[in-house]
């Protein structure tokens, strides 16, 4: 009898605790944090200050950009970020991004996508590039209560605007 009065409360456990799964909680401060980090990238990147561009990323962040160039680290980033910031036909340009769309797949992780919409951008020849559409999907994680890009994959949409 205590045999099955305690496979009883097993059961009875298990299908509570199932039931009440835990939602991950986003709290106003979190998504605070995370745009201002978001923010300070894109300024910047307008001022090209690779400190802060690479301030809110994670030691080992693994970036792409719409290019394909793949660095792992902020030390090859900043490598990479101070060529592109020396390159006059790439920083020609204005940025408009959009606001990003904070979601929470659980408590320690966050994910961001945003758009920017580029317009005045040259080619190495100092011809004008079409408008660009350029996305930005970046992961979060939660250190020790500071949060950290630890992944930012940027790809652009070839389509033209309004078409």
């Amino acid at each position: 009898m205590n045999r099955i009065i305690f496979l009883a409360t097993i059961i009875s456990f298990f299908v509570i605790s199932c039931r009440n799964e835990s939602k991950p909680v986003e709290s106003s401060s979190d998504i605070n944090e995370i745009e201002q980090i978001i923010n300070d990238y894109d300024n910047g990147w307008e001022s090209k200050n690779i400190e802060m561009v690479l301030q809110g990323y994670s030691d080992n962040i693994d970036w792409t950009n719409a290019f394909g160039d793949r660095t792992q680290g902020k030390e090859e980033l900043r490598e990479l970020l101070n060529t592109i910031f020396s390159l006059d036909f790439v920083m020609a340009g204005k940025n408009n991004y959009q606001d990003p769309d904070i979601t929470f797949p659980n408590e320690g992780i966050a994910l961001a996508r945003s758009t920017n919409i580029r317009t005045g951008q040259k080619w190495p020849d100092g011809r004008p590039m079409d408008d660009r559409i350029i996305n930005h999907l970046r992961v979060f994680k939660k250190v020790d209560g500071k949060w950290f890009c630890i992944n930012h994959m940027i790809s652009q949409a070839h389509n033209k605007l309004g078409k």
